[in-house]
């Protein structure tokens, strides 16, 4: 599991403890699949190094890096996935807006043949508890309609942070990736989608958290790096994998 921080020394460790509580507890049976939790550390300026290594003091299943300055979530996710050793690769976000337990339905659709499945809050059976502000809905759902159009056609929700990957799949995709900030979750999807590896989009519990360092215009500079993702990518193929 991949956790991307940057100067979150007030979330953090309540997220990291949640996820390892329950990566623990279904862990138990003797047969369960063993688990490490990489904590990517974006550049902070504030103590979210110095919390990760506690957690890690108390836990030594937490693996920490550090990028030596920020350089963007994209390029955080991007070191820990290719650092990493499992058969599948989680990537959440470190305020759990999504929380942990949604892994299982995720897990079910890899268990089904799929490569990667993507929560998404824009399904029809998503649980949207807490809500973003209408302008940053209105804002995300009209850059959506843009990403469909240009590099994921039919998936809703490219930007949802839980996404689980096959391992060897997503160390492929991310060692070609280039894109460092919000907009790499369209990069890996669009490099997926050319390979023809199938992409399960999920419903999953959602719920805004105060603190998003995503801010009006990063909107738009998500937008233009999925430009530059179309530029430089193959036509799009005419199916995709889709919710079934």
């Amino acid at each position: 599991m991949i956790i991307p921080a940057y100067n979150e020394e007030r979330r953090l460790r309540p997220g990291i403890d949640e996820v390892c509580r329950y990566l623990r507890d279904a862990a138990r049976p003797a047969n369960s699949p063993r688990w490490e939790v990489i904590v990517v550390d974006d550049g902070s300026t504030d103590g979210t190094a110095a919390i990760a290594e506690e957690a890690a003091a108390d836990e030594p299943r937490i693996r920490i890096l550090r990028a030596p300055v920020n350089r963007g979530k994209g390029h955080a996710v991007r070191i820990g996935v290719r650092a990493s050793r499992g058969r599948r690769v989680l990537f959440c976000d470190a305020d759990q807006a999504t929380p942990i337990e949604e892994l299982a339905l995720l897990d079910r659709r890899l268990d089904e043949g799929f490569a990667v499945a993507i929560g998404s809050r824009a399904r029809p059976d998503s649980r949207v508890q807490a809500r973003q502000h209408p302008a940053r809905e209105l804002l995300g759902k009209a850059g959506n309609q843009i990403i469909r159009a240009l590099a994921v056609p039919g998936v809703r929700d490219t930007q949802c942070g839980f996404k689980l990957f096959d391992g060897e799949k997503a160390r492929t995709a991310f060692s070609r990736a280039r894109t460092d900030g919000w907009g790499f979750d369209v990069e890996i999807l669009r490099i997926f989608h050319e390979n023809g590896w199938p992409i399960a989009e999920v419903p999953v519990r959602w719920s805004h958290r105060p603190g998003s360092k995503v801010g009006a215009l990063d909107y738009a500079k998500v937008l233009a790096e999925v430009v530059r993702v179309r530029l430089r990518t193959a036509a799009p193929r005419t199916t995709t994998g889709g919710e079934r």
